[in-house]
């Protein structure tokens, strides 16, 4: 027997970013989502795996990068040298449960753990752009290093 009926986890997530204009480095100024996980058997630790997810989706967007030398020789060889996101790096999150049950399972859950992870690149990549719009900069490529973003906003025109 074929099940028909799908059900499908869903969430918004919006971004508040600030740049410093003489070093292009980002700063996360707010963060808010709203996450349908179907049923929540434990709020807390539903929210805890949002907060989890949006990190890592930053650090993703933000920090990380295999980088290599000429010869092959990777330079980001060990957690120092590799960027990751830290707890100063983030304000508080403002997060909220929208439960709208599953009618796949008889617990009404869904995916809990990935609403962070899914939308926070592009959620990131969007709010540089659009801090960046006074530059006339519509695109720039992860991870948005401060680098890449003052290159970007020298590239471009003030308006």
């Amino acid at each position: 027997m074929r099940c028909t009926r799908r059900s499908f986890p869903n969430g918004c997530h919006i971004c508040e970013i600030e740049i410093d204009e003489d070093t292009g480095a980002p700063q996360i100024v707010r963060y808010a989502a709203v996450d349908d996980v179907g049923r929540a058997i434990n709020p807390l630790i539903v929210d805890g795996q949002t907060h989890g997810g949006i990190v890592q989706g930053v650090g993703q967007a933000m920090w990380e990068e295999c980088v290599f030398d000429d010869d092959g020789q990777p330079l980001c060889g060990s957690f120092m040298d590799y960027g990751m996101p830290r707890a100063d790096h983030f304000p508080h999150f403002e997060t909220a449960l929208n439960e709208v049950p599953s009618p796949t399972n008889p617990l009404g859950v869904k995916a809990g753990g990935e609403g962070g992870t899914t939308p926070a690149p592009a959620v990131i990549t969007n709010a540089v752009v659009n801090a960046l719009q006074d530059y006339g900069v519509e695109h720039i490529k992860m991870p948005l290093t401060p680098l890449k973003i003052w290159q970007a906003m020298q590239a471009g025109t003030k308006g």
